[in-house]
């Protein structure tokens, strides 16, 4: 049972190529099956980290492959969506914005890490990511769906941008924390909301998103 979370994460990034071909599928059918696939990589995604939690299970492995199985099908969702013109004109701002935030954060991970830094999940951080998953989903649906429920692509558009807003704020603030750290560890201290790892030898910090 330890080893489930991270058999989970890696079903997660396994379900990457499955999910960019079937945006090749035709018909509102096809655009079904994205849909599912998405729901499933992230329904893997709840449960791994509750299990690690539930089991005390969380591995290095774990935290080093679960941000990077969300960046993974994030990203491959947003250049898809882009791709067939779900997203296009001025809404590619939101998306760009999303994509540019992933590749920010995973280098402060790599080099807080080399300082013995974590990057805690905040709320604001939780809240982005619940907005951006709901957002993302609708649209992937919103070409087979937009028959019986007229708007839903606005809606979904207007989503996205409330995650671009939260995501550009939290991208901000790890950014000054990483900038603070660079500078110097009296001046990282004051002026970051990012703060070092505290756990005992042997212990691992709790996977989460950022």
């Amino acid at each position: 049972m330890s080893s489930l979370p991270n058999a989970l994460t890696v079903t997660r990034i396994a379900l990457v190529p499955l999910f960019v071909a079937a945006f090749f599928l035709p018909g509102d059918g096809g655009r079904w099956v994205v849909f599912a696939l998405f729901c499933l990589a992230g329904a893997t995604d709840a449960f791994d980290g509750m299990i690690a939690r539930k089991l005390g299970a969380e591995t290095s492995f774990g935290r080093m492959l679960d941000p990077i199985a969300d960046k993974l099908i994030v990203s491959a969702a947003l250049l898809m969506l882009a791709s067939d013109g779900t997203i296009q004109g001025i809404h590619l701002v939101p998306a760009l914005v999303i994509l540019c935030r992933e590749i920010l954060v995973s280098g402060l991970r790599e080099f807080l890490a080399a300082a013995d830094v974590s990057l805690p999940v905040t709320r604001i951080a939780k809240a982005k990511t619940a907005v951006q998953v709901v957002a993302i989903a609708v649209l992937i649906a919103s070409s087979a769906s937009e028959r019986t429920l007229p708007g839903v692509t606005i809606g979904a558009l207007i989503g996205l941008w409330v995650a671009a807003s939260l995501t550009f704020y939290t991208g901000y603030a790890y950014l000054q924390a990483g900038l603070a750290h660079a500078r110097g560890p009296e001046r990282s201290q004051v002026a970051s909301p990012v703060t070092p790892s505290a756990q005992q030898p042997g212990q691992r910090p709790a996977q989460g998103r950022t």
